[in-house]
C-alpha cells in the first residue's frame, strides 16, 4: 500500500519533512536555498510558485522573522526587524493552498498568532521534550491539541541536571563552545546530522509527527 505524499514547503534542515516521514508520509521537501541538512527527497525551488499537484497534504513554514520581536505593526507584507524588511508571507501561503484546495498545516512562531486562523499551540514539554519550543500550527483540518504541562522551569533543570550552561536550552542565536549543535540537537530530539543555522530554525519532530498522525486518521 502507498504512503500518502507530502510536500514540506520552506523545509530548511527537515525538523517538520522528519516528523511527517515518520508519521507515515513519503516527504518532498522545497527551499529556495540549497539544505544540505535535509535527509528526504529535497527540490531548491521557490515555495509560492512549486506546483501542488499529486501532494495528499501541503505543511508550509514561511520565515518567522517577520513576525518576531521588533517588529512594525502595520498589516503590510513586510515588517521591520533590526534595520532589515522581513517577508510576512502567511496571508500569502495561506490564499494559495486554499484556492488548491489541499489539507494543509502552516506553522509559525508565537508572534505571529493575530496573523493565524485559530492555531493549535504546540510545546515541546507536549511530547517529553526537555524543551519549550513553543510554536502555533493553523490547519485546514481541525485536531485537540494534547494537553499542555506546566513548562515553566523545566528547560534549566534539564541544563542543570546535565551540568550545562542553562543559555544552551535556548536554541537561539550562536552557539557559545564545542557541543552545541549536539546539546541542540539532543533536546530537540533531532537524531540526523544538522548544521547549526538550521537548529535554530527547526521546530522538533515530534510535532509534525503527532500532527501526521492524526492528518492520517481524518484523511483515512
Amino acid at each position: 500500500m502507498s504512503r500518502p505524499r507530502l510536500l514540506d514547503l520552506f523545509c530548511g534542515g527537515g525538523g517538520a519533512g522528519v516528523g511527517y516521514h515518520r508519521a507515515g508520509f513519503d516527504v518532498v521537501g522545497v527551499d529556495l536555498r540549497p539544505q544540505p541538512s535535509y535527509p528526504l527527497p529535497f527540490v531548491q525551488a521557490d515555495a509560492l510558485a512549486y506546483p501542488l499537484d499529486g501532494f495528499d497534504v501541503v505543511h508550509a513554514s514561511p520565515p518567522c522573522q517577520g513576525y518576531s520581536g521588533h517588529v512594525s505593526s502595520s498589516g503590510s507584507r513586510w515588517a521591520g526587524t533590526r534595520g532589515r524588511l522581513e517577508p510576512r508571507l502567511i496571508d500569502a501561503m495561506r490564499d494559495r493552498l486554499s484556492a488548491a484546495g489541499v489539507p494543509y498545516v502552516i506553522e509559525s512562531v508565537v508572534g505571529a498568532r493575530p496573523y493565524m486562523w485559530a492555531p493549535a499551540l504546540l510545546c515541546g514539554t507536549m511530547y517529553g521534550l526537555p524543551i519549550p519550543r513553543h510554536r502555533l500550527l493553523e490547519s485546514s483540518i481541525g485536531w485537540p491539541a494534547p494537553a499542555h504541562p506546566r513548562c515553566a522551569g523545566v528547560a534549566s533543570a534539564y541544563a542543570d541536571a546535565h551540568g550545562w550552561d542553562r543559555r544552551d536550552m535556548s536554541v537561539t542565536g550562536k552557539g557559545r563552545h564545542a557541543g552545541t549543535s549536539g546539546r541542540w540537537s539532543e533536546i530537540m530530539g533531532v537524531d540526523w546530522p544538522m548544521r547549526q543555522h538550521d537548529l535554530r530554525e527547526a521546530i522538533p519532530p515530534a510535532y509534525t509527527e503527532w500532527i501526521g498522525r492524526r492528518l492520517l486518521e481524518l484523511l483515512s
